[in-house]
């Protein structure tokens, strides 16, 4: 009698150990599911996302590439332009040149579009590289000109080389000078700036670098034969070339000089 009875308490031990595992399991088999469910979706999500990025960072590189293409047409056409104006103006006469020809401006409107090239990142490095090469030649070039049409013709231009570094040793200071020889442009169209990246690898740059004796501390600015090293003001500057003063100022700065004068 006992026997049975255990037995059946057994029996009756097992259905309800069946059936309690049997309703366990189903939230558990359901949490999963559900939890599968959440990183299905987050991955679509994310996949989603990283899609649109992907597909945006492409149309921008593309628009940007664009660009960056037509600047550099536009470089060359103007290299050429350039190099035609020097062959033109060796071969006028005196009476035909003067301290403010046309180069200096177009030199400076080929380095802006330079400068924006190189802002845009290094992807197109190596372009740019060879694009300033030709403009670091072509300013050579112009300054080696404007020297012999001095000497031949009783022209006075003011000259400042100026020597900076792209190699992460001069950002500050090289962007300070930067500023305040563009300041003195703007001043003083008839100033002649030359601006060179002093470790850029062309032959000519660095033979006139050993011409001049610069140093490798940047900023360096070539005035009169004479080098300095390290960040000068628009008063250090002034100071040291007192051929400013002879200079034509723009319209623009004579206009707030006469402003501030009248307050």
């Amino acid at each position: 009698m006992y026997g049975d009875a255990d037995g059946i308490d057994c029996s009756l031990l097992s259905v309800y150990c069946s059936l309690t595992f049997m309703f366990m399991e189903e939230p558990v088999i359901s949490t999963r599911n559900a939890r599968w469910s959440s990183y299905a979706v987050a991955f679509l999500i994310t996949a989603l996302i990283f899609a649109t990025a992907l597909y945006a960072s492409n149309y921008f590189s593309a628009l940007r590439i664009a660009e960056i293409r037509a600047t550099q047409d536009d470089i060359s056409t103007d290299i050429l332009s350039l190099e035609t104006q020097f062959d033109l103006l060796q071969e006028h006469s005196c009476s035909d040149v003067a301290e403010n020809t046309i180069l200096p401006s177009e030199l400076s409107s080929l380095g802006n579009q330079l400068a924006y090239m190189e802002s845009q990142g290094s992807s197109n490095r190596a372009e740019v590289l060879r694009l300033k090469r030709l403009y670091s030649l072509l300013e050579i070039k112009d300054y080696i000109l404007m020297k012999q049409l001095a000497a031949k013709c009783s022209l006075e231009p003011v000259f400042i080389l100026y020597f900076y570094s792209n190699e992460g040793d001069c950002t500050r200071a090289c962007e300070d000078q930067g500023s305040v020889l563009t300041a003195l442009s703007d001043t003083y169209p008839q100033l002649r700036i030359y601006s060179f990246d002093y470790n850029l690898d062309v032959s000519a740059l660095q033979t006139l670098i050993a011409i001049d004796k610069v140093g490798d501390e940047m900023p360096a600015l070539v005035i009169k034969g004479n080098v300095y090293h390290g960040f000068q003001s628009i008063a250090d500057i002034e100071s040291i070339l007192p051929e400013l003063s002879t200079l034509e100022k723009s319209a623009t700065s004579t206009a707030a000089t006469s402003s501030d004068t009248a307050r």
